[in-house]
């Protein structure tokens, strides 16, 4: 199959399963099982590209381990935090309820079917680099390879010393400010943003292979603009007020960056 229908293939299963997922938050009563169905599905589809195309063996094994780690890993890590508060859902989708009122029902389907086509365009590096079919690594690949292992593991650190400040019972109500979060409001998003660098810059190397691009730029937009900083920032400012602006106040948001002083933070 060409790559076209392949993407179309991978469309079209994720609106199905989506489909499903939706009944089964539904049946949960919690929408945040969206956010852990949506990181689980790029291993499969970067599994269905390894097994499908036609490229490299090693190109094609090596995006379909990135991929799958990544995914693997994002998607447990959410699987924890979602399935063990069924009963709190996320404040994100609370807030759409409110939003949505009587349509909500409807607007939520169609959300979910958002997320279908979300993980389709995504998965373009994975169809482009599985299906490069030129012998051996090019820098791109290497570079992507060395930026997804410290973006990937970057991602885990600040994941893991979030929860572990989270875990502190002195920390409760209070800012986490440690490790990366000293240095960036957000180290999770901005290591997650460099894993779709390193996908991007992976793929650039196959024919078309510039297309992939889009992807880091669409996960920027939506981390920086849409469902990944904005409402954050507004929960956290709300469940804890004036600590929370001032770590905002001296913390830079995305990129880590050393937190201004004081004096600066005023300023």
């Amino acid at each position: 199959m060409s790559q076209p229908v392949l993407l179309l293939v991978t469309l079209a299963a994720a609106m199905v399963a989506f489909a499903v997922v939706y009944l089964i938050a539904r049946r949960l009563d919690n929408f945040g099982v969206v956010d852990v169905a949506w990181s689980l599905a790029f291993g499969p589809v970067a599994l269905f590209y390894g097994l499908a195309e036609n490229g490299a063996p090693l190109r094609r094994i090596l995006i379909t381990t990135m991929a799958g780690l990544w995914s693997l890993r994002l998607g447990l890590h959410l699987a924890r935090r979602v399935l063990g508060h069924l009963k709190v859902e996320d404040a994100r989708y609370r807030q759409l309820r409110q939003e949505w009122g009587p349509q909500g029902g409807v607007r939520m389907f169609l959300f979910f079917q958002a997320q279908a086509g979300l993980v389709a365009v995504l998965s373009l590096p994975f169809a482009l680099a599985a299906g490069n079919v030129r012998p051996g690594l090019g820098w791109c690949e290497l570079a992507g390879v060395l930026l997804w292992c410290v973006a990937w593991a970057g991602e885990a650190l600040a994941d893991a010393q979030l929860a572990a400040f989270k875990r502190a019972p002195g920390n409760r109500g209070q800012v986490c400010a440690t490790g990366l979060w000293a240095w960036s409001r957000h180290p999770n998003y901005f290591c997650e943003w460099l894993v779709w660098v390193a996908f991007a810059l992976f793929a650039f190397d196959a024919p078309f292979g510039w297309t992939a691009l889009v992807c880091p730029a669409l996960m920027l937009h939506f981390l920086l603009r849409v469902t990944g900083i904005p409402y954050t920032e507004q929960q956290l400012l709300r469940s804890k007020g004036e600590a929370y602006a001032a770590y905002r106040a001296r913390t830079s948001a995305f990129l880590p960056w050393p937190p201004r002083r004081p004096s600066a933070a005023r300023s």
